[in-house]
């Protein structure tokens, strides 16, 4: 999960983070770009100089610019909370990411001023009316290479109100996370097991084609095979196969092909290993060719599931289907 945040200043964003931070989830500013480049100049960080660098990076390299570096940064495997989305293309960036999702952070100014305030700090507005004016002329921006927090609100998923104690704070985050948590997709079964095939797809080492296969039963795997020379022959992008090695055309020189094709090695890996397919479902990159399927019906595999047509797989598949083995493109 990808948390979001937006928000006007003073409105709570920071204990948000904080909240999720202490709930391990990992943390990313937007502005964390800007100081780097403020870092670089020598340039003392300010509110006004953090905005002025953000509007001049996205003049440069594009409204969306803070938003691509941070993804950079994203590791699949984890859940952020990523903080000032000042920006709509940032939003639009951030959602190209899976499970992304934006939260706008609000409260009313009167409240916010006091929470500035109480901050200290010498270049904050000190009194209501100067909040109000440095406000409204950050509120919108016709510019859209620079910042706009109300538009970003307006297409946020969620909005909070903060207007009261921290404890309610985040009782309102916990049950808004608790209830994306819900709604979060997950790959399903098939996706799971033809993601892990494109995995083993890239052990191959074949000079035309990468393909392999993955065998299942009861949501198990229990065998792997992805295209290559026979065990203990030198690889085919070693010169192991004169096929590959002379690229030729497609449909071609079929008698010179020294590679065993991936539905064929994850086969003859579990015979290896003394391990039945009966009634097993073989996963594949690519529908299998006439020879491998002629050892997926013997091996008693009973259903196929591929991901791209095998250029001379018309017949293989007829004979799938006459053998009463399920066939499904995913």
């Amino acid at each position: 999960m990808i948390i979001g945040l937006t928000g006007k200043n003073g409105a709570g964003k920071g204990e948000v983070a904080a909240f999720l931070r202490d709930k391990s989830f990992y943390y990313y500013s937007l502005s964390d770009v800007l100081r780097e480049e403020l870092e670089s100049k020598e340039t003392p960080i300010t509110r006004d100089a953090l905005i002025t660098t953000g509007n001049e990076l996205r003049q440069k390299y594009g409204p969306d610019v803070l938003a691509r570096l941070t993804l950079r940064k994203i590791d699949p495997n984890r859940n952020y909370v990523i903080d000032s989305i000042r920006n709509p293309a940032e939003v639009q960036a951030l959602r190209s990411a899976a499970n992304f999702v934006l939260f706008s952070i609000d409260a009313p100014p009167e409240i916010r001023f006091e929470r500035i305030r109480s901050r200290g700090r010498e270049q904050d507005p000190q009194n209501l009316q100067d909040f109000l004016q440095v406000e409204e002329a950050e509120r919108q921006n016709p510019d859209q290479h620079k910042q706009n927090i109300e538009d970003c609100q307006t297409i946020a998923d969620y909005t909070i109100v903060n207007d009261d104690s921290l404890e309610s704070l985040h009782k309102k985050v916990t049950e808004i996370v608790g209830r994306v948590l819900q709604h979060t997709r997950r790959p399903d079964w098939d996706e799971y097991f033809m993601s892990i095939a494109q995995v083993v797809a890239s052990r191959s080492n074949c000079v035309k084609r990468k393909v392999a296969a993955v065998v299942v039963r009861d949501r198990r795997i229990i065998s792997t095979g992805y295209n290559g020379t026979p065990r203990g022959t030198k690889n085919c992008n070693e010169g192991g196969c004169p096929r590959c090695n002379q690229l030729a055309r497609s449909g071609t020189a079929l008698e010179d092909c020294l590679c065993s094709h991936g539905e064929e090695n994850a086969i003859t890996h579990a015979a290896y290993h003394g391990t039945s397919l009966k009634g097993a479902s073989l996963y594949s990159t690519f529908s299998p060719c006439l020879m491998c399927t002629k050892m997926i019906i013997n091996a008693g595999i009973t259903e196929v599931v591929y991901n791209h047509d095998y250029p001379l797989g018309e017949t293989a598949l007829k004979l799938l289907e006459e053998a009463g083995v399920s066939i499904r493109k995913l």
